[in-house]
């Protein structure tokens, strides 16, 4: 058995192996209700103390190294100053509960919070103590919200106590826990098209002795400062004939049932996404009196149509011309124009100092703007000189272009021209004598 020890960005990892299961320990922050703000409407001033959890029984793939690791050991003095959080994760298992063997080798922050929990408002039940933890990985579609229990244990007259939470601590120093009810989602932001479809991910898993047979699944969405019930569905995990209730208001939005009760999948599903779908979107699953909630960022996107004015563009002798580049229907805002030059006698095309006038931005009913720059093509440009618009926007994986060649006025057009335009004043001379 061996281990590994690293810190990278104030988080501490420890793996420890046998039978392909190894534990992490995780360097965490306990947020705890301090005391009153003084004055009116003053809230809560809150506290944060170093904590650590242990999550015991993390699976180790079987491809993976041991070689590195050894046993990790306990300190051998409990410490009733100490916060140590001791859990198994086996049952119910954590999904993706692997990618925490690797957040140090990849340079990844773990973010874990850890707060008191208290089941429909009561503080304890049965004699049990209850947290929330928060564990999110940098950089990884990892997001997962446990509910841990404390074990039940018998107090004699050597039971160390921990001195802030005020629970009896196990022989080898820690707080004996077990997850009982867990939510969790594989992403944590995602875009998708303007008119398009999505599925925003959200699971749940509880204890194998069912806190209750009633589960009830709520998606909100918040944007702006405002917030607003998109579906609710309450259902039984038993899966009894009518007994599950929908209430979506939100046009297009739909939960599955029998994948709420056999998979524990609560994701919520949106079809023809509009403008106003973006923003925070709260999942929030609640079993018997304990509930927890995952938060997944949505974006609206539309690429921008981008067009130019003319097809081809001739040299004038006298007066320089207008070419303008019409960038159309996108989303969200963050639109760049740009023109470049490239005149026969380069290699690389000239981002143009004089960038063209912009227009304002026009916002249309569905939500999308629009926006053109106008360049003036003055006549000592050189034919044969490629004219380029380019657009940047967030909702297309590069610039997009579009070009035209200045093309030299063809000989004798203006003779021509000339001509025509006698000979028609002749002819109408000829007809109205």
């Amino acid at each position: 058995m061996m281990v590994i020890v690293a810190i990278v960005f104030g988080y501490l990892l420890t793996c420890v192996c046998a039978d392909r299961v190894a534990d992490v320990v995780l360097s965490c922050t306990l947020v705890d209700e301090g005391v009153r703000l003084g004055g009116v409407g003053g809230g809560t001033l809150l506290t944060r103390t170093p904590a650590t959890l242990v999550l015991r029984d993390v699976p180790v793939a079987s491809d993976e190294s041991l070689e590195t690791l050894t046993s990790f050991v306990l300190p051998s003095i409990p410490d009733p100053d100490a916060i140590l959080l001791e859990v198994k994760v086996s049952s119910p298992e954590i999904p993706n509960a692997h990618v925490l063997l690797h957040a140090d080798c990849n340079e990844q922050e773990v973010m874990c919070e850890i707060s008191r929990y208290s089941p429909g408002g009561s503080q304890e039940t049965s004699g049990s103590a209850y947290f929330m933890v928060s564990l999110n990985v940098e950089g990884v579609e990892f997001s997962t919200a446990l509910i841990l229990q404390t074990s039940m244990l018998e107090k004699d007259q050597s039971t160390i106590m921990q001195n802030k939470l005020g629970l009896p601590l196990s022989q080898s120093g820690t707080l004996l826990t077990e997850v009982i009810f867990l939510v969790f989602s594989h992403v944590k932001s995602m875009s998708a098209p303007l008119r398009g479809d999505v599925i925003l991910n959200c699971g749940f898993k509880q204890q194998e002795i069912p806190l209750a047979q009633e589960v009830a699944v709520e998606w909100r969405l918040q944007h702006r400062g405002k917030g607003w019930k998109v579906l609710e569905m309450m259902t039984r995990l038993d899966e009894a004939e009518g007994s599950t209730v929908v209430n979506a208001e939100r046009r297009g939005s739909s939960m599955d049932a029998s994948q709420v009760v056999g998979e524990g999948d609560a994701s919520v599903t949106l079809t023809k996404l509009k403008v106003l779908d973006e923003g925070t979107y709260i999942c929030t699953v609640s079993i018997g009196i304990f509930h927890a909630q995952q938060v997944i960022q949505l974006q609206v996107v539309q690429p921008p149509h981008v067009s130019l004015s003319e097809e081809k563009l001739v040299l004038k002798t006298k007066s320089p011309q207008t070419l303008s580049c019409h960038c159309a229907n996108y989303y969200p805002l963050e639109a760049h124009m740009q023109w470049l030059s490239l005149a026969p006698t380069d290699t690389e095309p000239t981002v143009l100092p004089d960038q063209g006038s912009l227009s304002s931005h026009r916002q249309h009913g569905d939500g999308t703007y629009s926006l053109s720059s106008h360049l003036s093509v003055p006549p000592t440009v050189s034919p044969g000189t490629e004219i380029t618009c380019r657009v940047s926007h967030p909702a297309l994986d590069g610039p997009l272009s579009v070009s035209l060649v200045v093309e030299r006025p063809q000989p004798g057009s203006y003779w021509w021209v000339l001509g025509f335009m006698v000979v028609t004043l002749l002819f109408f001379y000829q007809v109205m004598r």
